[in-house]
């Protein structure tokens, strides 16, 4: 087979998960060009009913199994984070690229041992931080380069979620399963932050706080976007099981991140309330020595105003090239996995494309959570006079 039919030749992907990210995975490679060829999940039931849904042909619950009846030339594994390891381990080894969704893995060790068998075999990786392909942070990032607010010196990313508590109990509320804000909020508001100043992140510090404590444990809970519809009715029934919550729920981190747009480092603030009500919007802001940007909403979404020259701040439409980019499909999440999963196979066809995201970062960002977790940046001062 010659290069030009090899990049001819759809690439045959195998999803690894049958929920929300599993079936939006499938819709993304198919819209890149890619070729479905199999899913895996835990249910034979739930697999087989996806697999008709989805129109794919190879449905399963043994992941090594479909490795081999499959054949793929690139995975995507789309299960909560605790869950990653092996298979990617399995995948790596059976030569294939992985696309895989945030976090890489429960922690920073299993994750840099990731990145490592990944390097050392040859295959592509992308990890899936993906809230900064949104269109208005892709604005951002161009009137940073352009110089319009001149040095960057700070950024401020602040979000109240107010997360019903009675969610029920699953891998969001366990740390060796994945869960946890710093995994699964924290991720896209760095990975947002770095694509706008600057990829070399040079120290951060922090606080984590666990404000829920337990949640009630409900069966048949399978899609992580639906579990809001199975909240108990009465949750004081004496019978109710509760599962305890081991993660955050709020975190305050500071960063400096370098820029090359700066000569000193900008310093970073990130402030995330899980279980909180808002007051006002969410919001990112980047400020300058000659100006700022202000983003509302907790990932960007917009409208963007720039404070210039004018001293006043003014509502700035998204350049048309970067709306005309923008994937024709509902939801952010969807539509930021499908920029990134374009990119990803235009890669591994041997198309040139601008740097994303990899296992490094994947492994780099799980050993920062690792760090912040720990809650060891206090200074004691009860005993000063």
């Amino acid at each position: 087979m010659t290069f030009g039919e090899k990049m001819n030749k759809p690439l045959r992907v195998l999803v690894h998960g049958t929920g929300f990210a599993g079936q939006g995975h499938t819709d993304a490679f198919r819209d890149a060009g890619a070729d479905v060829v199999g899913i895996v999940g835990r249910t034979p039931a739930v697999v087989t009913k996806v697999a008709k849904k989805m129109g794919i042909y190879y449905g399963g619950t043994d992941w090594q199994e479909a490795l081999k009846d499959c054949q793929p030339d690139v995975v995507s594994i789309a299960t909560p984070g605790g869950a990653h390891f092996e298979p990617i381990t399995q995948a790596i080894a059976y030569g294939c690229h992985v696309f895989c969704d945030k976090p890489l893995t429960a922690n920073g060790n299993t994750a840099t041992q990731l990145y490592e068998l990944a390097e050392a075999k040859g295959v592509k990786t992308a990890f899936a931080a993906s809230f900064r392909y949104m269109p208005e942070i892709l604005h951002a990032k161009r009137l940073v380069a352009a110089g319009a607010i001149g040095a960057p010196v700070e950024v401020e990313c602040v979000s109240h979620f107010n997360l019903e508590r009675d969610i029920p109990f699953g891998w969001s509320h366990r740390k060796e399963e994945g869960g946890g804000r710093l995994n699964n909020n924290f991720t896209h508001k760095l990975s947002i932050v770095t694509s706008v100043i600057g990829e070399e992140i040079v120290s951060v510090m922090g606080e984590v706080r666990d404000d829920l404590g337990a949640a009630p444990i409900v069966k048949g809970v399978h899609n992580f976007k639906t579990r809001r519809e199975h909240i108990p009715d009465d949750l004081s029934d004496p019978s109710l099981e509760w599962g305890e919550s081991n993660v955050e729920w709020s975190y305050n981190v500071q960063a400096q991140i370098k820029s090359p747009f700066a000569q000193k480092p900008v310093s970073v603030m990130f402030k995330h309330g899980g279980l909180h009500p808002r007051f006002n919007e969410d919001y990112i802001a980047f400020y300058g020595n000659d100006g700022a940007i202000y983003i509302k909403g907790h990932y960007g979404s917009g409208p963007l105003y720039l404070y210039g020259e004018n001293k006043t701040w003014v509502e700035t439409p998204l350049p048309a090239d970067i709306a005309a980019d923008i994937s024709n499909v509902d939801g952010d999440t969807e539509r930021n996995w499908r920029y990134l999963i374009r990119l990803f196979v235009k890669d591994i066809q041997g198309v040139k494309v601008p740097p994303y995201q990899t296992f490094k970062e994947g492994a780099q960002y799980q050993q920062i959570i690792d760090i912040l977790r720990r809650n060891d940046s206090w200074t004691a001062v009860s005993h000063l006079q």
